[in-house]
């Protein structure tokens, strides 16, 4: 897991070129969903320790509703798109064209934010799969909703020790229409011999 702190600029690059596609995809997609056209922000990527993350993320005592997929395919692991709640509250608004309560969101609330997630997931897994020129496939998504600490720990836990570094995306959706800013975060947890591929992949871009 040191190697992702050894990656050079252009390397960093390369990894930011894909999930700048993905990104494009994923708007393209979210515009779909709720019928006005959505903007993206340049994504910003680094490589952070798994127990570093949750404070890029929210405020200590604010949830997050985390969306986790499985890879499945020539690359395996896990993905994690997190938004913080009051994001996803605002999110599944808009999809339903119903107002959420800020406090929580309903059950129709939230199979929307699992959906979207499933969808912008995927989105960023094509972006990878095109550029690694191999077949990579999403698992069925599933949903939590919980501190950020807490998410990532049972994401650390699932892994085993030795997953110490993630690759951390973050976007800003804008919307059009209302310039209203949804931030999301998108995370890459390989294991390690999907790995060691990515990184001969953006070592040899």
């Amino acid at each position: 897991m040191e190697d992702l702190l050894s990656l050079k600029v252009l390397q960093l690059d390369a990894l930011r070129e894909v999930a700048n596609i993905g990104a494009g995809h994923a708007a393209t997609a979210l515009s779909q969903m709720v019928g006005e056209t959505i903007m993206i922000t340049v994504p910003t990527i680094n490589i952070a320790r798994l127990e570093d993350v949750p404070v890029q993320m929210t405020e200590p005592d604010e949830p997050v509703a985390a969306v986790l997929m499985h890879m499945v395919g020539d690359l395996t692991g896990r993905t994690l798109l997190v938004f913080p709640r009051r994001t996803a509250v605002r999110l599944a608004s808009r999809l339903l064209k119903k107002q959420q309560s800020e406090e929580s969101l309903s059950e129709m609330g939230q199979s929307a934010i699992k959906e979207a997630g499933n969808i912008l997931s995927s989105a960023y897994m094509n972006a990878l799969s095109d550029f690694m020129g191999m077949l990579l496939l999403p698992s069925p998504p599933s949903l939590a909703i919980d501190m950020s600490e807490a998410v990532l720990t049972t994401a650390y836990l699932q892994f085993g020790t030795d997953r110490d570094y993630v690759v951390c995306v973050e976007s800003e959706f804008v919307m059009d229409e209302t310039n209203e800013r949804l931030r999301g975060f998108f995370l890459l947890l390989p294991d390690a011999p999907s790995l060691a591929a990515i990184l001969k992949a953006v070592r040899v871009a």
